[in-house]
């Protein structure tokens, strides 16, 4: 009885971590399967082009990405873990494109060791000589 609850528990708790991390492990699922998947799991399509970023709403007058269409920039697309990451935060935020990137931006300065301002976090941090 003991054994068969314990494996109860760890098939749930596999269960709840797959559904936690869903949108991780999705891209190594293969394609034939994911289609079976419902399409709340399918809610993500990465976007290689310019021409797919500016059609989602990552564009703005401060980052117009329309120009590079018209200057003719030879890459691809905007980096595709960013562009991941700013749709996620304007979808779970509810924020503008813009905000969006200065709150991507944020996260990465706090992670770094910097204010938003700018300035070093470390009292340490040698500013002025």
């Amino acid at each position: 009885m003991l054994f068969l609850l314990s494996v109860a528990a760890c098939f749930f708790l596999v269960i709840m971590l797959s559904f936690r991390y869903r949108d991780t492990l999705l891209p190594h699922v293969p394609s034939g399967i994911r289609k079976l998947l419902p399409a709340t799991f399918n809610n993500y399509q990465p976007l290689s082009t310019f021409e797919q970023q500016i059609g989602a709403g990552m564009t703005s007058s401060d980052f117009d990405i329309e120009a590079n269409l018209h200057g003719g920039d030879s890459r691809m697309g905007l980096d595709e873990a960013g562009t991941r990451e700013v749709m996620e935060i304007m979808r779970r935020e509810r924020v503008n494109f813009d905000q969006a990137r200065l709150i991507r931006h944020n996260r990465i300065l706090a992670q770094n060791g910097i204010d938003p301002s700018g300035m070093p976090i470390d009292a340490k941090a040698v500013t002025r000589l």
